[in-house]
């Protein structure tokens, strides 16, 4: 296990990130936390505002109560704000707000509130500080997303195969966009490190065909390669049926069926990896309490379908899953964007 201690080096990397958020002296920096977040995340993210003159504070807020015995993993939908309004109105009136929840507030239904005075939300993602050194936001990468970004707002049609018998076919018009580069460096925007990705959450019943997790994918709630095929049958938006005989199927079938809540089985985004620093063999490397699973949502050229929480067909659900698929070729529109797993064209690295 790697220790958890503060290192001057990982002060450095923090500083650097909020420069890239255009913090400078007198910015004013909410850290929003909770009393099971991870210390030293916390503890780095003053100390690296102290260090660029910010005027900081902390709002930290005891982890609630759990409501359900299923355990929740790596969602991005925390329910620690409570929708607790002097909470949300101090949120509101920062400038910038890192947020080191455990979740994380991705989809937490407090955000456009959060947002709406101008306020830039980074969300510094629940892992060990030896995976956010190893991928510091890149300007260069981030012309490279908004270009990938560029290419779905404009798509209408989008069309995910592999050899292992993916074959999705998903109306994106007026999905809503997301993409994330490492740092939030202007107003209204909310981004994660480690970032690099392209997605967007589908309006409802747009979802169809079938999903393949093939050896070798990566099921992220579980924090767990894929070792046995589990196949998905999806129509409009709704997983129908879970195949396979493996445990990866049946823990699949399992967890999810445990939710009873028929928003989990449904679509919450989709989209591409393009951060050639992130690497899927990484979860290996690291135990499970010191990897929160980012990286692999970012590591260029996976397919990323992920269910639960979309806040654009108006579903909320703790339940989720984030499935990172190898190999597969995406089109939009026509136009290969990712050829068996590899960025394509000005897309590429």
């Amino acid at each position: 296990m790697l220790q958890e201690r503060i290192e001057g080096k990982w002060i450095e990397t923090f500083a650097s990130v909020f420069k890239l958020c255009r913090v400078e002296s007198g910015t004013v920096v909410a850290i929003i936390s909770e009393t099971q977040s991870r210390p030293v995340n916390v503890q780095l993210t003053e100390l690296a505002l102290n260090q660029l003159g910010a005027k900081a504070f902390h709002l930290i807020i005891p982890t609630p109560a759990q409501t359900t015995n299923i355990p929740i993993r790596s969602t991005g939908a925390s329910v620690v704000l409570q929708g607790i309004k002097p909470v949300v109105e101090a949120l509101s009136n920062s400038e910038l707000v890192v947020d080191v929840t455990v979740e994380g507030l991705l989809h937490a239904p407090e955000v456009s509130a959060v947002l709406k005075n101008g306020v830039r939300i980074l969300m510094v993602s629940n892992e060990h500080p030896d995976t956010l050194e190893r991928l510091l936001p890149d300007p260069e990468l981030t012309i490279k997303v908004k270009l990938g970004l560029k290419k779905l707002k404009s798509a209408k049609k989008m069309s995910v195969a592999s050899r292992a018998g993916t074959n999705l076919n998903i109306d994106v018009t007026d999905a809503t966009p997301g993409a994330a580069w490492g740092y939030a460096d202007r107003p209204g925007l909310m981004s994660h490190w480690p970032g690099g990705l392209c997605l967007c959450f589908p309006q409802e019943k747009t979802v169809n065909g079938t999903l393949v997790l093939a050896p070798g994918d990566v099921n992220l709630t579980f924090k767990r390669y894929i070792e046995t095929a589990v196949e998905l049958t999806i129509v409009d938006d709704t997983i129908t049926k879970i195949s396979g005989n493996g445990v990866d199927a049946e823990l699949f079938r399992e967890y999810t069926a445990a939710w009873k809540d028929e928003e989990t089985y449904a679509v919450s985004h989709v989209g591409w990896g393009m951060n050639p620093l992130a690497r899927w063999d990484s979860m290996a490397m690291y135990d499970k309490r010191d990897f929160n699973g980012t990286e692999l949502r970012a590591f260029a050229g996976n397919f990323l379908y992920s269910i639960g929480a979309n806040e654009t067909a108006g579903r909320y659900t703790q339940g989720h899953f984030d499935l990172p698929l190898r190999n597969c070729t995406i089109k939009l529109d026509g136009e290969t964007v990712v050829k068996e797993g590899v960025l394509q064209g000005d897309l590429a690295s």
